[in-house]
Formats: structure tokens, sequence, C-alpha cells
């Protein structure tokens, strides 16, 4: 190994403060009406903002019945309305929209705080119902690269004023500022017959989530065991004491090597027989004190890795032991019995960490045991829980278990489950590197193909860059922080960290002899000095250790024998001056390393089938692992008196029942009941069939040929005649074929052909089809880029596999998803249509999904620039459009009182920024002066102008948000719904309902009796609809599981809904049963889906917005899309989602086509 000198080159960065800018409403803002002035139903307006007003709110008119509609246009809708407008840009009021009139049919109760009079007049006659309502992306603020702006300050009530800062740069708060600002949050809610006026907390003390209302009694009851087992409370006196090493290190490994080299040597002298349990950072915790307040220690380590023989090396560290504070477990006593409001979270914390103890120090904590476990986060993976699955590309799979300590309201409970990761394969580099490009690296050079996957354009290289540079970026972002093991002698090891590649291969690498600074390369010192030819002279070395005296290692997997010893087995280590050449034998990976970046599909794939365990195997697997663990043997458990169950807990559950949904009347079947959560459109006509007239197919898979496209295109088409939809059967042009790189000229093209012949003749092109290979890469992101953001019109994109198959099965499902994307409706629920569902039927109510999706980890659009490497985003889409990515995501439901279409924005924000920073925003224009805006805010005129009536009622579902997010997210976005709401209307402040939707946990629930058929689905699984909330649920706070919907393979997992914010006052059943029912209205299948579809539809958006700024991914995991694979490698003219610079503001995502917003295009 060669240790070089590194050149430091200079490095500097710009920033830009934040800049607020102040400004007030133009009409100026009021304070909220009183109770008594909000339940009077005298006062007329509406939203109002800027200094505009709108006619008095109109009655409700009446709506006729369904069956004569198409292409969304629905029925005629009675009560002529006055134009009516809501405060905002002018832009808000262009086209048929400004003529909207109310729709819906009269409320059957009256709702609190509704502007204006309200009356149900017969239904009369009047214009048709436009086919979908206009639709916006929510506004930009002008980009300026580098400056981040802050919404502005706004004269509001003191009751609804947040102090909580928008900006992407905010602190976290502590607990105590969280409850301070909620103290200063009320929430004005009108009185009416279904609604109480929630009061702000009195004081920090008594903030807390809503109570739970009681328990649900719908439904048919039965008992489901979950993954969670009894933990008896202990009654020790839990200490805490603060832990400094010095020298620091960052490694949790070392840090734990150290405190149990001291707790093996002076736990009987000077720690009073006490085992602690350390978290591996600053904390120690003890069952009961230790026999001192604080207590320096010296303590050697010394490093295995130096293998047996020899001497070893050995490191000093100072440890200082401090008492900090005692953990009081009576307080949480005292909150599981439910007489305290808050969670005494280092209660919890200490808990966690004891049960965790055992399972990390058996992985290499105690310097003689072998790695039995390798601890991740709260999971420990270990070989023995199942055989390693390769998933290729180097990777294997590990099974292991994953624990945590909750508290529940049968008390403490421990949840275990099993899960599987991909870790990397304990491999020789070389063997590691021919593996993950699949090929012989020291054989033919890369071909089209292989340059493809390593992310490069060979058209647009050429000559520029060697067939080596192209395989460091692959290379190089793959092995990037990986740690290897070197043997340059039989019973020694060194291990080091991989932090990069040489930029030049092995034959080019060269180095200072002498003092004079005669050069010699890699290749002729090892032939001159050892006689070692090295084989892969054209792959770069390895760069290990720090960045100021970085180590080079070749990539050899063989003895490097030196010409003077050839007949020996010692090796030497030759200083070189400044440099250090280390002769390897073996460079191997260690073993252990989990891999964290994103897999490909076909990892996926492998490490799904893994995974896939039926509940029977899955409940098996999880008491074996509970008996392994042997808790009633653990010396910490013992040590701090902690008893765990060996038993599934059993909890009560009830099965809701299942939606009647209602279809066309021309339909055989006009409305239908599911079954085990699935139904199908036999005999079925889509509620409101769309219409496409004009339509093209272009086919990218070689495999298609053009007869079998058209073929495939005519069954199609009839198939969506069949389900209700006017569907012309000829194309405007035959379907013809293209090659997958030439995809945006053939598009265009294609497009423009087509318009050329339509437009004479007065028509728009509807809808575009694309049959793509099976395995794609990124143009499948490259059509919806082109198509929504470029031509504006939809798309159906169609693997080959499906085009092959044609059942009708398969078509349907094609048609529902054409149908939404082309502004139809496939079905609603037969309660909305009656004016059956709580709380949402009787008054307008606008439900809204949100959403925010992190980049996977590795993942680089900028990445030339590190501070700016990792992208995360938000998006907001409203139950009509949504944009999934990584972004702010929210949706709002836009066709009240049917709750079915949805509208969605989406907008990029800073990287891991969890809160959604463009709920609300305020920015000064130049000519305008201040302006306000936002998601929330254009969602709501979005409402208005399709339903003609403004929310008297919000329902927000929130999905991607933690438990140790809950306060944070809450504050943050419930006040910016309040300041969104103010900005329309003074005192416009409808009831809001704030509900955190949770998918990644780890509770399961299996039927009590596997082998009863009447209890579970064809997968084995309970049966959709089954709600749990007691037992395993929140000690006092409303929250409930729902598996509302049926399995496919593996076991299902429920979703758990916990209200945070609840001034609707719904009850249990009237929630539970709300969200049951929605999950049956997703448009892109005839099942009930795990997530109510406001959230689903806000994650589908993000995903799709993903397509517009980031560059792709091949289906190797590379990227392709104009990016260079490597984290460090160097731009490639990919469209960069941030700014450079550490606080540069993130770029606003290309617009969507007016026309393509107005549709649920991401379905």
């Amino acid at each position: 190994m060669v240790r070089k000198r590194r050149t430091e080159l200079p490095g500097g960065g710009e920033s830009s403060d934040s800049q607020e800018v102040g400004g007030g409403q133009g009409s100026g803002a009021q304070r909220p009406p009183t109770q008594q002035q909000q339940h009077s139903g005298g006062r007329g307006g509406g939203y109002q903002g800027e200094g505009r007003g709108y006619a008095p709110q109109p009655q409700y008119g009446g709506r006729g019945g369904y069956g004569g509609g198409r292409g969304g246009s629905g029925a005629q809708r009675g009560g002529m309305a006055p134009q009516q407008h809501y405060g905002g840009p002018p832009e808000y009021y262009r086209g048929r929209d400004s003529q909207q009139q109310p729709r819906g049919p009269a409320p059957t109760q009256r709702c609190g705080g509704m502007g204006g009079g309200h009356r149900g007049g017969p239904s009369g006659g009047g214009p048709s119902r436009p086919s979908f309502p206009e639709l916006h992306q929510a506004t930009q603020a002008p980009h300026q690269a580098g400056v981040i702006t802050q919404p502005m300050s706004y004269a509001q009530p003191a009751e609804v004023r947040s102090l909580a800062s928008t900006s992407s740069q905010t602190a976290e708060p502590t607990p105590q500022q969280v409850a301070q600002q909620i103290e200063q949050i009320s929430l004005q809610q009108e009185a009416s017959s279904s609604q109480v006026v929630q009061l702000a907390p009195a004081s920090s003390k008594s903030v807390r989530f809503p109570l739970r209302p009681g328990k649900g009694s719908l439904g048919i009851r039965c008992v489901v065991k979950a993954n969670h087992f009894f933990a008896e409370l202990p009654d020790k006196d839990l200490h805490q004491y603060d832990v400094s090493i010095t020298p620091e290190v960052a490694s949790h490994g070392v840090n734990r090597a150290v405190m149990g080299q001291l707790v093996r040597l002076y736990q009987e002298s000077h720690l009073g027989k006490r085992l602690p349990a350390y978290d591996g950072r600053k904390s120690l915790y003890t069952a009961g004190p230790l026999p001192f307040v604080t207590k320096e220690f010296k303590i050697t380590l010394v490093d295995e890795d130096d293998g047996p023989g020899g001497a070893r090396r050995g490191r000093d560290f100072k440890v200082v032991i401090k008492l900090a504070a005692h953990a009081d477990l009576h307080h949480l006593g005292m909150f599981l019995q439910g007489r305290q409001a808050d969670a005494p979270q280092d209660a919890l914390q200490v808990l966690d960490i004891v049960l965790r103890e055992l399972p990390t120090t058996r992985y290499k904590l105690l310097l003689t045991m072998p790695a039995i476990y390798c601890p991740v986060g709260r999971s420990f993976y270990a070989p023995i829980f199942g055989r390693r699955q390769p998933l290729g590309e180097g990777l294997e799979s590990w099974r292991g278990f994953y624990q945590s300590i909750r508290p529940t309201q049968m008390g403490l409970s421990l949840n275990i489950d099993m899960c599987s990761t991909a870790f990397i394969e304990p491999l020789p580099v070389i063997d590691f590197v021919t593996q993950l490009l699949n090929r012989n690296v020291s054989a033919r050079p890369l071909s089209d193909a292989d340059r493809v996957k390593v992310g490069f354009n060979s058209c647009i290289f050429g000559g520029y860059f060697t067939y080596i540079f192209m395989l460091v970026l692959q290379i190089k972002k793959a092995l990037r922080g990986v740690k290897v093991e070197v043997t340059h002698r039989g019973n020694m090891r060194r291990k080091y960290c991989i932090s990069g590649l040489t930029s030049q291969a092995a034959r080019e690498l060269t180095f200072s002899v002498d003092e004079r600074g005669t050069m010699k390369s890699v290749v002729e010192y090892f032939l001159e000095t050892y006689g070692f030819a090295i084989q892969h002279i054209q792959l770069p070395c390895l760069q290990v250790g720090n960045q100021q005296r970085p180590n080079y290692l070749p990539m050899e997997v063989r003895a490097l024998l030196p010409l003077a010893s050839a007949n020996s087995m010692h090796y030497t280590v030759l200083p070189v001056f400044t440099h250090v050449w280390l002769l390897v034998q073996v460079c191997k990976i260690v073993e252990g390393q989990r891999y964290s970046k994103k897999l490909n599909e076909r990892q996926i794939t492998a490490l799904l089938k893994v995974t896939c365990q039926r509940p029977s195997e899955r409940e098996k697997d999880i008491l074996q692992t509970v008996r392994q663990n042997a808790y009633a043997d653990d010396p910490y458990a013992k040590e701090f008196g902690i008893k765990i169950s060996e038993k599934l807990a059993s909890v009560e559950a009830r099965i809701l029942p299942a939606p009647r949904l209602k279809y066309h009347d021309r339909g055989r079947e006009k409305d239908c009941l599911p079954q085990v959560g699935q139904w199908n459109m036999m005999n079925k006509k889509m509620v409101n069939g769309g219409t496409v007239k004009s339509w093209i197919c272009i086919n990218f898979s070689s495999e298609v040929q053009d007869s079998v496209a058209r073929g495939f295109c005519t069954e199609l088409a009839q198939m969506c005649q069949i389900s209700g939809m006017e569907f012309n059967i000829d194309p405007v042009l035959p379907a013809t074929s293209a090659r997958p790189d030439q995809v945006e000229r053939v598009l265009k093209a294609r497009f423009h052909e087509a318009m050329t012949k339509l437009q004479p003749q007065g028509k728009e092109l509807d809808l575009l089809i694309f049959i793509l290979p099976d395995k794609n890469g990124s143009l499948y992101g490259d059509l919806k880029r082109i198509c929504e953001t470029e031509l504006g019109i939809v798309s159906q994109c169609c693997l080959t596999k499906n085009v092959f198959k044609k059942n009708k099965k398969s078509l349907a499902n094609v048609a529902l998803k054409i149908n939404v994307k082309v502004g139809g409706r496939n079905t609603v629920l037969v309660d909305a249509l009656s004016r059956c569902i709580p709380l949402v039927s009787d008054c307008p109510t606008i439900i809204f999904g949100a959403d925010v999706t992190h980049p996977h980890p590795g993942e680089d659009s900028s990445p030339s620039i590190a501070a700016s490497s990792k992208f995360g985003a938000v998006l907001a889409s409203v139950t009509d459009c949504k944009f999934p990515s990584l972004l702010d995501k929210v949706v709002a439901s836009q066709d009240w009182p049917e709750i079915t279409k949805y509208v969605g924005l989406v907008c990029a924000q800073a990287h891991r920024q969890e809160l959604i920073q463009d709920l609300f925003k305020t920015w000064q224009d130049p000519v305008r002066g201040a302006v306000s805006g936002g998601m929330i805010k254009e969602l709501l005129i979005s409402f208005r102008r399709a339903t003609g009536w403004k929310p008297q009622r919000i329902i927000f579902y929130r999905d991607g948000v933690s438990e140790g997010q809950f306060y944070q997210v809450l504050l943050h976005e419930l006040d910016a719904i309040r300041k969104a709401c103010a900005s329309l209307e003074p005192n416009y402040q409808p009831p809001v309902t704030f509900v955190v939707v949770q998918k990644r946990h780890h509770t399961r629930l299996f039927a009590n009796n596997h082998s009863d058929r009447s209890s579970i689905d064809g997968s084995g699984n309970i049966l959709p609809g089954t709600v749990v909330d007691s037992k395993i649920c929140h000690p006092t706070e409303f929250d409930f599981y729902l598996c509302s919907h049926a399995g496919i393979q593996g076991t299902s997992r429920p979703a758990h809904y916990h209200v945070l914010w609840d001034e609707n006052q719904f009850t249990a059943d009237g929630l539970q049963s709300l969200t049951n029912n929605l999950c049956y209205s997703y448009a892109r299948c005839t099942r009930s889906v795990s997530i109510v579809p406001p959230a689903y539809y806000a994650h589908l958006a993000a995903f799709r917005a993903r397509f517009y700024m980031e560059p792709e991914t091949s289906d190797s995991g590379s990227t392709t899309s104009g990016a260079a694979g490597g984290r460090g490698g160097m731009g490639l003219g990919g469209r960069s989602t941030r700014a450079p610079g550490a606080n540069a503001a993130v770029r606003p995502l290309p617009a969507v086509k007016e026309n393509v917003k107005k549709v649920m295009f991401y379905c």
C-alpha cells in the first residue's frame, strides 16, 4: 500500500442570509367573531383577500341523479348562483369556472360557521357541471439562487398567530418551546349541535393530543393476536450518568468497546457490582446509584485487528462518568394508567436501551466473543435467522428482528417483528467489482450497454473519457464508505474504510521515490522492487484512510512477493520517504456491513421474495425469536428488573362492513358490495365515463410487432367502451414503432403530426398510449416528463408482458386508469350520494392528503456539491392531480359530496426537511407587493371553484410523520392551514381534524386461529376492515390500527392512524368508518387499499414529480439521465434540483401544463 501526500485544495462557499419580508393583508385583519356571531347565519360574504370580497354565499343547490353524464360532466345541477370570488390574484378567476355555481344537494344539517344563509331549494335548471375543476400548481415565489425566502408576517388575531418559523433552517424546538407555542394557538370553532369549541391548553402541563372519545362499537367483534409482548414494569431506581470519552471517536462500536472493557475491569471494584446499560454515545444507565457522583477511569483498548501473533497496538482513553439525573418510573406508571398526560420519554428510553443492550453487545462488543448480531438502529441482523440470499451485484440479504418498548393500554409492551435488509457480501474487492459490473473486469472494453449502465452517453463523451474513467464512476459509488480488510501477514489484519478511488489507473499512478522528486509509477515500483506484475493495471487503486493522509490499495487478490524473499512467507513494508506501500495479499470486504443505498428493481424483487412470509410462518418465527433471545436469562433484564412475556398479545378487534359502491345506471349492476376487499367491473359501467376521441400509440418495445400493438390497442379501446367510456376505436395515426433512445424526437414528431391533422377540425389529441419494454430504465420517466410538462397531454404506458397477456382483467384495470386521467370517475360511495357520511355529508368538507418523500441514501441529484448531494421535497395534491417525488405533497378532494376526485400540488423543498414549507407562504412581488399563496390556499380556491362552496370543514390526513415529530408537524402545519384560511377571508377558520397516517411501523395482526377459514382471507391474513383501538393502542390518545385491504402475499401491515387535532369532534366509529370507506374509493383498481386514498395519491404524485427534475435511474440502479453515477463524480449536465451551496434555494418544479393539472394524471 502506498501512503501519498494529499494536496489541499482551497475551498470556499457562499451563503445568503434568509430574508424576512413584512407585510399585511390588503383588507387588514380582524379578530375572529365571537361564538354567538359565528352561530348566526346572517353574515354574508366569503373569502376575502387582497382587498376584495365576493357576493353573499348562496343556498345549496339540488343535484340530479346519476346515469346520464359522460366525460366527467355529471348530472345537471340546480340553484343558479351568482359569481363568487375567493380573495386572491385575478388569475384565479379565468375561464368557465368564473361562472361556476354551487353544486350538491342540500345538507342534512346546518354546519357551524357557514357564511350566508342556506336553504334547501328545489333543483332547477342550469348549466351542466364542468368536466373537471380548474386546478393550480402551487405558486412559486420568484427563484433566486442562493436565497431562501421566508413567509412574510401578516396581521392576524393573536389566537391564530403562530410563533413557528417556516424557514427550512429552523432548529427543532424543545418540548417546553413546543408546549408554549401550542398554548398560543387558539383554534376557534364554530358552535353547532355536532361541534364543541375547543379551548387552547391552559398551561404547558395540559398540552396533549385529543383524548380517545371512547372505543368503537361498529362491526363484527373478533379476537386477533398482535406481535406485542407484555413487559412488566420494573420497580428499580434508575439513574442516568453522562459519559465523556477522550479522545472522542465517532464510532459507536469503539465507544462500546471502551465501556465494555471498563465494566469488565471495574464492575466488582468501582461500579458497586452494577451492570450498566450504555447507549453508545453519551449516556449510561444503572438500576440504582453507583458508589460515586463522578469518577475518572483510564482504559487501554487493544486493537484485535492486529491478530493473535506479534505485538498488538493499544489505544489509551480517559473515561469520565458523572451523575446526570434520575429516571422516575413512577411517572411512567401514572402515564400508563392515564393519570398523566405526557409520556416520560426518559424512562422509556432507558428501558429501550436496556433491552437492546444484550443483542448489541453480542456483536463484537465483548472482544472475546464472535460476531452474532449486527445492530442497525432498533433491528438486529445475523445469519443465524436464516440462510443468506444473494441479491445480485455484490449484495446479499440478512434476516433479523426488530424490537421496541412501547407504552400501550395493557401497560408496557415489547414490539418484536421479523425483518430483512441488504448487506454487502464479504467478497474480495476484485470479485465484488466483477459482480457489480456483471462482467470480467480484465476482459474486453465496455460495450454500449455497459456505458449506459455506468451512467454515460457515449455519443456525448466520445473519446474524452477512457474505459478506466467510466469504470471508476460506477465502482466509486458502490465502494465509497465500505470497510475492507487487508492481510499482509498470515496472522495480521488491518481494516480500512474506502473513501474513494484514485482518479488514475494503477498504470498511470506515480509517486516520488527520492528527495530529488524522481517519479515512478506503481506498476514499475512493484515490478522492480518485488518482481510482481499487477494484473489489473486498467483499474484504479482504492483510496482509504483520511483525506489529509490518503492511502492507496491496489485491487489485487494474490500474494505480492518481493524478489529477495520469494521463498519466504514474510512480507515487508517499505517506507519510501513520505509514501508507504502496503503489499497486499488479500483485500476483502469486511463482513456485516449494511447496504443503505437504493436497490435496483431486480434486487428489490429478490429481497421481497426473502421477506415474504405467510402470517402463520411469521408468527412462528417471532415466537422462536423471543425464545431464542431468552429475556428471562438476560443479565441486563435481570439487573433492571424487566420481565417479558413469551406470549403474543390477544386483542379485541372489530371487522368494519365494506361500503356499497355506486356505478352507472346503464350497467347491469348499478351498485355492488365488495367481498373480502375486492370486486370487479363485470356488468358494471363507470359512474362518469370519460371521453377519448383522438389518440395515438407509439411502440418502444422491440418484442412487439406493429400488428400486435394494433390488436392490443383495439382490444383496450373496446374494453374502455364496455366499461362506460366514450372511446373512439380508430387512432388518429396508425401505431408506430420507435427506439427508446429516440424517445424525445419520435414523441414530439408524432404528436405534432397528429395535431396537424386534428387542428383544422377544431380537435385536440386526448391520449397517448405507449408500449414499453418490461425493463425500460429511464424511458417511463422521460415519457411522463415530456407529455405532462412540455406537450400537455395525458398518457398510458403498458408493459410488453401485459400486451401479450391481453386478459380482460388487465385491460379493465388499464381502462380505470385511463378514465380518471381524462376527467372521468370510476365509482363513488353510495353513502356519499345519500348524504349518510357523518361530519362529511352535512356541509361542504374538503379532505386533504399530504406526504413528504425523501431520496434514498446515496442518491445524488447534484453530484458536484457534497452539501447539496441529497434532495428532499414535499408534494401537495388535492384528490384530482398530484405529483409524486421527493417533495412536499398535499392532496384535497374537489367533488364534495362524492369525495372521489382529487387535485394535487407538489413543490420541492430542502433535503430531509420534514415540515411542509409551502403549505402557506408569502413573498414580495415587485409589482403586486406583498403576496400570499401556498398549496393549502390554492386547493381551497380550487374546491370553491369546483363546488361553488367554501369548505366548512377540513380533514387532513398526513403521511410520513414519525412519533418524535408529532408536535413539531402539528404546530407548523396546523398554523399554515389557519393562515391560508385567514388569507382568503378574515375570521374564516373552519374546524380542522388532523390525522397522521403511519405505515412504517412493526405492529402485525394475526388471526386467532389460522385454521378458521372464516376469519382469514385467501392469503391467510386477517379480513379487510379489521380495526383495533384497544390494548396495543396508546393509553389515552385517539389512535387505531386499521387493516383496510385484503392481503395478496406475505403478512398484511395495518395502517396506524393517530389523531393530533380534532375540532370536528369525531367519534371512534365515525373516523374509523370514514377512513375504511374511503379506502374503497381508490381509482386505480377494484380493491380496497391499505392507506386512505388522499395520502396514497399524494405519495403517487410525489414519485411522478421525481421524473420532472431528477436524473433517472436505470434498471441497474445507476444514474442514466445525464448525471454521473457516483457521489463525488463530476456533474454531466443532469437536471439539478438545487443550486450550489449549503443554503442554496431549492429550484421550483417544472410547470405541469394546465390541461393536465385538471385531471388525476398521476394515476
